[in-house]
């Protein structure tokens, strides 16, 4: 018995060496990947760091491209709901010191009218009541003035080096003629407003509307009526310039979260997927600065004969369904920039009325699960996880909030 009993203690402490000897491998293969990855992330991140210090210095330095690009990145910190445009085109006049903004503002139909739910026992139902219309055009009034409001005081609260002696904005609206059905884009509003002038107003007790008239800004009395005015000073368009593109795809896998990456990461990601699948027939795909585009986040000149063309990209970073006027808009822009196709891409999905809109015209609409499958047909894989990143923003906001 001793000598059997004897013998099993030595199978099993010799297996047991043998799973140490491979936990030991796997660790010291482990620590060595570690060692590996850690010198690569130190390198990048000095990269990157070297990156920022010198659009730093450029920036302290007033370098105007470095403004604009400072400027452009305020504004795209600002947050608002996502069936709200969010895009600009700004132009800065270094010698008088003046930034131009032509702001796409949102239309009224974007805007949520439910003013209570009710729930009804009797008929186990819930009733919704909305508002009147007068309410409605009045909460769009206080709308536009409060986005212009912000959008001065943002950019003068942001500028450290006194870039900027005055701001101009002008508010566009992309709306839908009721008369003719045909889509419409025209500026609404006008302001200019000095940063001394701006700054001695204490906005959190001011009627956002007799401030925009005391600053003498230019625009109906009901701007609901989308009546256009001639801007104060009028952006020229026509330099435009496209920015440096960077490659994101290969540092993506399925653990990325495509909802709540980095916006200037995702436009990147989406040029560089449209990039591989119009290379074979000789295309190419540029990214456009936000501030810069007119609603254009990127640009594909495909020389096919047949399919080919001039096509419009936009890419929408998005948590919540995408509306009608998102699509809506991209229309616009296709036909304004001359294009013969438009594409819209979501990591959400759209809703019924997008998807009506867009039939029968040279638009497509690519949804959540249409970009992880365009990404893994050009070798990447990544995941979309909309609560996650609402959780993610959410947390991002407290933080923001706590400072």
């Amino acid at each position: 018995m001793f000598t059997y009993d004897l013998e099993v203690w030595e199978n099993k402490k010799q297996k047991i060496q043998q799973k140490n000897e491979k936990l030991k491998a796997d660790y010291l293969k482990n620590i060595k990947n570690w060692k590996k990855e850690k010198l690569k992330y130190e390198k990048d991140q000095e990269e990157g760091n070297k990156k920022i210090l010198e659009k730093k210095a450029q920036y302290l330095n007033k370098d105007p491209d470095s403004i604009l690009e400072y400027c452009d990145m305020v504004l795209a910190n600002s947050e608002y709901p996502d069936y709200f445009p969010q895009e600009w085109f700004l132009d800065y006049q270094a010698k008088s010191k003046i930034l131009l903004i032509d702001y796409s503002l949102p239309d009224k139909d974007c805007l949520p009218t439910v003013k209570k739910v009710k729930y009804v026992i009797s008929t186990n139902k819930f009733t919704e009541t909305h508002l009147s219309q007068t309410a409605l055009n009045k909460l769009y009034d206080g709308l536009l003035y409060q986005i212009a409001l912000r959008t001065i005081h943002e950019l003068y609260e942001a500028d450290v080096i006194n870039s900027l002696d005055s701001v101009v904005f002008n508010g566009w609206v992309d709306s839908v003629d009721k008369a003719t059905g045909q889509n419409t884009n025209g500026c609404i509003m006008s302001l200019q407003a000095s940063k001394d002038e701006f700054l001695a107003i204490k906005l959190e007790k001011v009627n956002p509307k007799a401030c925009f008239k005391r600053l003498k800004g230019v625009g109906s009395s009901k701007l609901h009526g989308l009546s256009p005015v001639a801007p104060i000073i009028s952006i020229d368009r026509e330099d435009r310039r496209f920015v440096s593109p960077y490659d994101v795809a290969d540092s993506v896998d399925d653990s990325d979260n495509l909802a709540a990456m980095d916006w200037q990461d995702f436009e990147n990601l989406i040029r560089e997927i449209f990039e591989k699948e119009f290379v074979s027939s000789g295309g190419e795909v540029k990214i456009t600065q936000a501030s810069r585009d007119g609603g254009v986040d990127a640009i594909a000149f495909d020389p096919d004969p047949i399919r080919g063309g001039k096509i419009v990209i936009q890419a929408k970073r998005y948590t919540n369904v995408v509306g009608v006027s998102a699509v809506r808009d991209l229309y616009g822009t296709t036909v304004n920039e001359g294009a013969t196709k438009g594409i819209l891409v979501t990591t959400a999905d759209y809703g019924p009325d997008a998807y009506k809109f867009a039939k029968g015209k040279p638009l497509t609409l690519l949804n959540g699960n249409n970009l992880l499958h365009l990404l893994e047909k050009h070798g990447h894989k990544a995941k979309i996880d909309l609560k996650e990143a609402k959780k993610i923003f959410a947390e991002q906001k407290n933080n923001k909030a706590n400072l």
